[in-house]
């Protein structure tokens, strides 16, 4: 496992160019944006209740969650005091300022919640919108998004996360991208995504812009991870592509929908996008860059995390050659982050399961053609005659011997002998 995690402290501004907000808070919904139209019922809106105690309804979650100056951490910090959603909202502002991290403030904002988020313009804004509301503990929140110690309680997506999305490469990269790194950008991004990797990245400027369309370019899947509400698209020129996205992977967010994208809310929703790849690649990152809190992110997860090379008196590059350095994986091709990704995790074997596909060892096997994968399923670590491979196949001899050297060629087997090959 690669480790990057000695990663200089990052600049908020080379995120985005607009104004700081604190980490860890969630704007006010309510705006005269939203469209005002009958609330869809309790039972259309509700997702099942898996992992959550029987009291604690989606709408009373939806209402604290949303609370501005309420996070993730302390929110998890009330759950465990009160052990449920309803319970804090009904609680005395005594109780709930005696909690760490909440205080007499935040606790007065808590007691008086109905006043800062309007759930009917929420639900109502979803419902017209067709987004839906992931709660953690379902089996429709993303697993990978589990690992966070300050997972989101609840996420907004537009579109849908598959079981495929597993296989997944978060890309990004600085949003003042030279031509080469969005050249390359593409290149990488069509080719894993033509291998069946989902690419995640955050939708800004730049790298990222790059490779959610390259995905799109390679009718592959892609997700994209907002700053902001899914009702304030940041920046404002990627909503069409947002719509885009929406067909063919998602658009998410843990913040309320109207909420206007600010600077502290984008390497808050960083950690989302480090979790959702299971390797991270950085292409063009100066030194102060939100890309370099995303490669750190990813390796304190246990992640693999790869960079892109550039012009050595390049400034967009020193980010990736200072994560190179310290010991990310230099990438070239598209081959080299498959196998950032291999072996694949018990995650990856599920979803490749459920959607009625082999287990895959290595992320490069995404690469081969359907008869390379037959032959290489029937080729041991041991050594395996010819013959059986052959045989178990159901190929011609001479289809077999000739796919053998190729994925001998591709270092996927060896040859032991004239008759025996083994996988590497």
């Amino acid at each position: 496992m690669n480790d990057v995690r000695s990663i200089p402290g990052s600049d908020v501004s080379e995120i985005e160019n607009i104004s700081e907000a604190e980490p860890n808070t969630n704007s006010n919904p309510a705006s005269s944006e939203v469209p005002h139209q009958e609330l869809v019922s309790q039972d259309e809106i509700a997702l099942e209740e898996t992992g959550s105690t029987a009291d604690d309804t989606t709408r009373e979650l939806v209402q604290l969650c949303l609370l501005p100056g309420l996070g993730p951490r302390t929110l998890t910090s009330l759950m465990e005091a009160f052990g449920s959603a309803r319970a804090i909202l009904n609680a005395e502002k005594s109780s709930l300022a005696s909690v760490h991290g909440v205080g007499p403030k935040l606790a007065h904002v808590i007691d008086t919640a109905s006043d800062h988020v309007d759930i009917e313009d929420v639900f109502a804004w979803c419902a017209a919108m067709d987004v839906n509301i992931l709660r953690r503990g379902q089996s429709s929140y993303p697993a990978a998004m589990e690992e966070l110690d300050d997972a989101p309680p609840l996420m907004f997506c537009r579109g849908s996360i598959l079981p495929r999305d597993t296989i997944s490469v978060a890309i990004v990269g600085t949003r003042h991208a030279t031509a080469y790194g969005l050249q390359q950008t593409r290149r990488i991004a069509m080719d894993l995504a033509r291998a069946g990797v989902t690419i995640v990245s955050g939708l800004a400027r730049g790298v990222d812009t790059a490779a959610h369309r390259a995905a799109l370019e390679a009718d592959g899947r892609t997700i994209a991870v907002l700053g902001g509400g899914l009702g304030k698209i940041y920046p404002a020129e990627n909503a069409p592509l947002a719509d885009e996205i929406s067909e063919r992977g998602a658009v998410i967010s843990e913040y309320a929908p109207m909420a206007q994208p600010r600077g502290g809310m984008f390497p808050q929703r960083n950690r989302i996008i480090a979790a959702l790849g299971q390797a991270t690649l950085v292409i063009e990152a100066p030194m102060r860059s939100g890309s370099l809190i995303t490669a750190r992110l990813a390796s304190e997860l246990g992640h693999s995390v790869g960079a892109l090379p550039g012009q050595v008196n390049s400034r967009a590059s020193q980010g990736c050659h200072h994560l190179i350095r310290d010991g990310a994986t230099l990438v070239q091709h598209a081959d080299d982050v498959l196998e950032l990704l291999g072996p694949l995790s018990g995650n990856v074997s599920q979803a490749t399961a459920v959607e009625g596909g082999d287990v895959v060892r290595d992320g490069r096997e995404m690469t081969l053609n359907d008869v390379e994968r037959k032959v290489l399923a029937a080729v041991g670590t041991s050594g395996t005659a010819i013959d059986e491979v052959t045989l178990s196949s159901g190929l011609p001899a001479s289809r077999v011997n000739a796919i053998v050297s190729i994925l001998e060629m591709k270092r996927f087997v060896r040859r032991l002998s004239g008759q025996y090959v083994s996988r590497i």
